[in-house]
């Protein structure tokens, strides 16, 4: 079947699978814009979208004007620089934590999305091979595609750190985020107020890929955060769908971010149980990334940057921890300092007092000694 372009319609190729493809579906729904959801299996996605996208990897977009779009936070960003980054607050706290909560959505939960997923193979085999032999690619047998793409995945658990020594502790600081996050969003339908923001879109893909629908981690999630359960629904209906607010004594207008810049004690408590494995590891893949680019001889602008340099070592709650140092959290953290940068003195002294109480401010120094971009769908070396 060839499957191509349509008329007003976008087409989004990834799978509900996907961590990577919650981002820009929960975007596409919240704001509005039509589009359909297929896997890249089709002759068209080969012939005409792949060569465009230039590595065969979902999210992929193809707009209705036959513009293709590869990774997730670029896709997000085709839309909001199109339509006055409704997604983004304006002020300086909010936006701060919305830019970080989009590096933290993407890369700094991967570990209990990858534990979830692949250390209980009871509960998860069966459900988790439907769809991945759904993803087989146009002309191979799909039975043998997903023993190969389930038996790859689950041997990379590891790179991220999910390990029999550590699982106790991913999993009980695992429980307390969610925890914490269901007491947030028990009072509050979005992160920041009555709408989604870019936070919001970031921090879905973990949790409804992986967390939000393998049996499981919803058990868990149903069982221990409703609430949290309730805004993965939320974040995929195109309504707001925020019917348990309308008699709460505190007033959260739908279709607005609450008013000012103040950030909730509750939200405060989520960034610090975050800040605990997110800034360790980060700091530990700056410097691991930074000994790397040291080590190279030559590395030309618009080289590709690897989504994997080998692992960093760091220590969380006492234990020795390794993870796959990827510059790719650094291209998305990028855009946390460069808006810092940006700011006047006065917004990024509110900033830091945050971040501080957050335990997150080491983040803003760790930065590397080389840039990163984008050109023709890849993440490259400036």
């Amino acid at each position: 079947m060839i499957l191509g372009p349509e008329m007003g319609v976008h087409t989004l190729y990834g799978s509900p699978l996907s961590l990577y493809t919650g981002k820009p579906r929960s975007y596409l729904i919240k704001n509005g814009l039509p589009y359909r959801e297929i896997t890249p299996t089709t002759a068209h996605y080969e012939q005409k979208v792949l060569p465009l996208a230039r590595r065969r990897s979902v999210p992929t977009l193809e707009t209705s004007e036959g513009v293709v779009i590869r990774d997730g936070a670029a896709i997000v960003d085709y839309f909001e620089s199109r339509s006055g980054h409704p997604g983004t607050p304006e002020l300086p706290r909010r936006r701060i934590l919305s830019r970080l909560l989009d590096v933290i959505g993407m890369e700094g939960l991967l570990r209990p999305a990858m534990h979830y997923r692949w250390s209980f193979p009871e509960e998860n085999e069966a459900f988790l091979r439907v769809h991945f032999e759904a993803m087989a690619p146009h002309g191979v047998a799909a039975d043998t595609y997903a023993d190969l793409a389930m038996r790859t995945m689950r041997e990379w658990t590891s790179d991220f750190g999910v390990v029999s020594d550590s699982m106790a502790g991913v999993e009980a600081r695992y429980v307390s985020l969610i925890r914490l996050l269901d007491r947030h969003l028990a009072r509050w339908p979005y992160l920041f107020g009555g709408r989604p923001s870019i936070a919001d879109f970031s921090l879905i893909a973990p949790f409804y890929g992986h967390l939000g629908r393998d049996p499981k981690a919803i058990a868990l999630m149903q069982r221990e955060a409703v609430h949290l359960f309730r805004w993965v629904e939320r974040m995929n209906r195109p309504e707001p769908d925020c019917g348990e607010f309308v008699n709460s004594a505190v007033a959260r207008p739908v279709g607005e971010f609450a008013s000012g810049d103040e950030v909730p004690e509750s939200l405060e408590e989520v960034l610090r149980q975050l800040a605990i494995d997110f800034v360790p590891e980060t700091l530990a893949a700056a410097d691991h990334i930074n000994a790397w680019i040291e080590s190279q001889d030559e590395l030309l602008p618009g080289t590709i940057a690897k989504r994997g340099l080998g692992l960093a070592h760091f220590e969380v709650e006492g234990k020795l921890l390794s993870g796959l140092a990827q510059p790719y959290r650094f291209y998305l953290l990028s855009r946390v300092h460069e808006d810092f940068d940006s700011m006047v003195e006065e917004e990024q002294s509110q900033v830091v007092s945050l971040l501080d109480r957050c335990n997150l401010l080491p983040i803003l120094s760790a930065r590397l000694s080389r840039a990163i971009g984008r050109e023709a769908n890849r993440e490259v070396w400036l």
